[in-house]
């Protein structure tokens, strides 16, 4: 069994020395309760909603946040998807003066080896500024942790299913979803997860974040969800951690149960 820990941490807009700080301590926190995995919230340092604070506060992947996550996991011997920050390009990269933002998720092991990086790909426009501030990715990441195959994908990623069956098709038996949700669209956020577990029989992991911001509030409601899309663990909009022991073999036993993986039709 592998337990994954969704922190759904209370974000403040900009406080990015205050939500890195509470990043580290609910990664101590899951770890002394036995967390083999923790997932992190879209954004978490500056707050996704914190446009204006993007550029100012965008780093590369050894920056000072993503630092303070390695050690965490390494510490305390735990892995984490650091999902995700405002990453410089330029400055992770080598690449040139303008090659500009992006929403960027780290996947570190037990040492605080970084596993896979992941940049979101489908970015946010409705009521958002995020689609004219970032680069969008262009590939998906999946790495190996703990027995299962991890696959990454953030918030917005959600309304797009073809990812997540790309992923399957790697082999993605779990995947992290860290994201910012805001009231009113529950629903949706309670549908969409749940739909992308059963249509590719494999667990999802949800990591909200909790908190208001000046023209938004995040709706938290973290959640873990296996692979007939019943629901392990989840929470209401206050900050909390959202543990489930999961099974890598149980993805197998599902899909051997009931067959629709190995019947999808790949020629239409």
């Amino acid at each position: 069994m592998t337990r994954v820990v969704c922190a759904q941490i209370e974000i403040e807009s900009g406080d990015v020395s205050g939500n890195v700080e509470r990043a580290v301590e609910a990664i101590e926190t899951a770890a002394a309760g036995g967390a083999d995995l923790v997932v992190l919230p879209e954004i978490f340092n500056v707050g996704y909603f914190a446009f204006d604070s993007y550029a100012r506060e965008a780093e590369p992947l050894d920056g000072p946040t993503l630092t303070r996550v390695r050690e965490a996991a390494s510490t305390h011997g735990v892995g984490v998807l650091a999902g995700s920050i405002v990453e410089d390009l330029a400055a992770s990269d080598g690449g040139p003066a303008d090659a500009g933002l992006a929403n960027t998720s780290v996947l570190f092991d037990r040492d605080g080896d970084r596993l896979a990086v992941y940049r979101k790909h489908h970015l946010f426009g409705y009521d958002s500024a995020e689609a004219e501030l970032l680069t969008p990715g262009k590939s998906p990441s999946v790495a190996e942790f703990d027995g299962f195959t991890v696959g990454m994908s953030t918030c917005y990623d959600l309304r797009f299913p073809e990812l997540y069956r790309r992923l399957a098709e790697q082999g993605a038996t779990l995947v992290c979803v860290p994201s910012a949700w805001p009231y009113p669209r529950v629903e949706h956020w309670k549908l969409l997860p749940r739909a992308r577990a059963v249509e590719n029989q494999l667990y999802v992991a949800t990591a909200n974040g909790a908190g208001r911001f000046e023209d938004a509030e995040l709706l938290g409601r973290s959640a873990v969800y296996d692979p007939w899309g019943t629901t392990l663990s989840a929470s209401d909009d206050d900050p909390t951690l959202v543990a489930a022991d999961i099974d890598p073999t149980r993805v197998e036993e599902v899909r051997e149960e009931f067959p629709a993986w190995r019947d999808r039709r790949g020629d239409i």
